[in-house]
């Protein structure tokens, strides 16, 4: 058996990789992310994850005022060494940038959401709605899979400790007024 050899790019630098590596180094696969300076490689996705973002991505797309645009699976630069990209992210319409663009910045997201999968669930629970609130992204929203349906927990932002409090749990419904008026008929993800 031929093992490939190490790829010295997987090495990390002293200090730890930073955000501006992630379009730098050669050969990374899809949607890897930058967490607390390490390269996190995402496994294959599950149906239900990608049904969820295509639901939202579609409800979000139709619901949103002109000042907002939709993105799937962007990073968002937060720091020097944090780049997690959200499955999805509401950003302000000023932000778009050009074709070229490969990351937002925390001030440009209104909205950060992780669908939750059995690989990232510490990540996608804790570590990054953590890193969110802390770089000031002003709602947060953890999609579950109960038993093949959308449960979206909704978090906003307390800027006084910069942490995210609890405001909802929506199981077949998902009816908001903030960061915009919105009605997202979850049991949608049967149909799709």
């Amino acid at each position: 058996m031929n093992l490939e050899p190490f790829p010295q790019w997987l090495r990390p630098p002293p200090g730890g990789f930073v955000a501006e590596d992630l379009d730098r180094l050669p050969d990374l696969p899809p949607h890897t992310e930058l967490i607390d300076g390490s390269l996190v490689f995402v496994s294959p996705q599950a149906q239900f994850h990608m049904l969820v973002i295509t639901l939202l991505d579609s409800a979000l797309r139709r619901l949103a005022p002109s000042q907002f645009r939709i993105r799937r699976e962007m990073t968002v630069t937060l720091g020097r060494d944090q780049r997690p990209e959200p499955d999805i992210i509401v950003i302000h319409a000023g932000s778009v940038g050009g074709p070229e663009l490969t990351t937002y910045r925390a001030d440009d997201v209104v909205l950060a959401a992780e669908v939750v999968s059995a690989e990232s669930r510490t990540r996608d629970r804790e570590r990054k709605p953590q890193l969110y609130a802390r770089a000031g992204i002003a709602h947060f929203w953890r999609v579950e899979n109960a038993d093949g349906r959308p449960v979206v927990y909704v978090y906003e932002l307390d800027p006084a400790t910069k942490t995210y409090a609890l405001t909802g749990i929506h199981h077949d419904r998902l009816k908001l007024t903030v960061p915009f008026d919105m009605d997202i008929d979850l049991t949608e993800i049967d149909r799709l």
